[in-house]
């Protein structure tokens, strides 16, 4: 339920303004010794938009993301994809070939998102079924997106404010 409400409330403010640049990537996850993949659609600032778990990383899988992805955030002025060809016939076959770009350190953003998820797939001993790898993926996204605040989010001037009032506080607690 406290999951659910804040993926809720998250996807409620992600939906008012517009994920200009997508990255997308795919991750490969063991589960009972076999490959499976999870996609994952990351927007500009590094929030996890959509992720999606399959068995194949193929065009039908890649679609599948990209579709799920527009139906809810709409469609993207540019998509940003490592070299997989699976992309490419995925977005032709929506009329986006011309939104995506490919280079050697583009998609950064995508593979560094997928380092909190490792460590926590580090901690709870892998996975063991691909419908709790798939729960896990969307929940831990919306988790780290609320919780994950970074700096260049908000105005400097929100950011000292309350780091001054959290330095504050800390400094009344001793005495």
């Amino acid at each position: 339920m406290f999951a659910g409400e804040i993926r809720r409330k998250r996807v409620q403010r992600m939906r008012s303004f517009t994920h200009w640049k997508w990255h997308l990537d795919e991750v490969y996850v063991k589960i009972n010794g076999g490959m499976h993949y999870l996609w994952r659609a990351v927007d500009h600032e590094g929030e996890v938009l959509e992720s999606y778990a399959t068995k194949e990383r193929d065009k039908a899988a890649a679609l599948k993301l990209i579709k799920k992805a527009m139906k809810r955030h709409g469609r993207p002025r540019a998509i940003v994809t490592d070299g997989l060809r699976s992309y490419g016939a995925a977005l032709k076959e929506i009329g986006s070939a011309d939104l995506q770009q490919t280079g050697r350190w583009l998609n950064n953003r995508v593979e560094n998102s997928h380092l909190p998820f490792r460590r926590r797939e580090r901690a709870m001993s892998r996975f063991r079924r691909m419908t709790m790898l798939q729960k896990f993926s969307s929940v831990h996204a919306s988790i780290n997106n609320h919780f994950s605040q970074d700096r260049h989010l908000i105005s400097r001037a929100d950011y000292k404010a309350r780091r001054s009032a959290a330095l504050a506080e800390g400094r009344s607690l001793p005495a």
